[in-house]
């Protein structure tokens, strides 16, 4: 009878697995390999930061209970965030304050790559732009910055076509980086 009271709701589950995948596709090596991104905390921040953006784009545009599991999973990027400074050695008297620059970090990062991702591809991209600023820290968009943002697109397409009850059960599923970077040189090479 008091079992129910010890058994995990399988909203938790799916919020733990999706986010699980999320911090799982951001420590890919080819992000650090091939694009180059800063194999450092701040370069791995980024980079969980540009999937969890992902993902609550795509529950963006659904009804409000995956929205709502949207915000349930930024909540969990919180506390992961939180968790993690605490196991690096930031002192409880300090994190509150580090992590209202997290969720500033956030916002910003999600504003800028929306905007970016809403405007169309070209020389001047301002998704490899924003990708330059934040992950590579230049305001030189680079080839790598240039490739990540193929990779964003391709990844946000990934997302638009995989099922909403795909996510409330906490599956769902990323491109493979390097398969954005064969793609990639595939349509560069088609271009008159």
């Amino acid at each position: 009878m008091i079992f129910h009271l010890f058994s995990r709701a399988p909203r938790v589950d799916s919020i733990a697995r999706l986010y699980g995948m999320i911090v799982a596709q951001a420590r890919a090596p080819a992000f650090y390999r091939i694009y180059q991104v800063p194999d450092t905390v701040t370069g791995r921040f980024e980079m969980v930061v540009l999937h969890a953006v992902l993902l609550l784009r795509r529950l963006a545009g659904e009804p409000e209970p995956l929205r709502r599991l949207g915000q349930e999973i930024f909540d969990r990027f919180c506390a992961d965030m939180d968790g993690n400074m605490r196991e690096m050695g930031v002192g409880d008297l300090t994190v509150p304050k580090k992590m209202r620059r997290v969720g500033a970090a956030f916002y910003d990062r999600q504003s800028a790559y929306q905007a970016a991702l809403a405007a169309p591809a070209a020389p001047g991209d301002p998704l490899a732009a924003a990708l330059a600023r934040h992950i590579y820290e230049s305001d030189l968009v680079s080839v790598q910055a240039e490739r990540l943002a193929s990779y964003f697109r391709a990844a946000a397409r990934h997302l638009a076509v995989q099922s909403s009850a795909a996510f409330e059960r906490g599956e769902m599923s990323f491109p493979e980086p390097e398969g954005s970077l064969t793609a990639d040189a595939a349509a560069s090479r088609n271009e008159p």
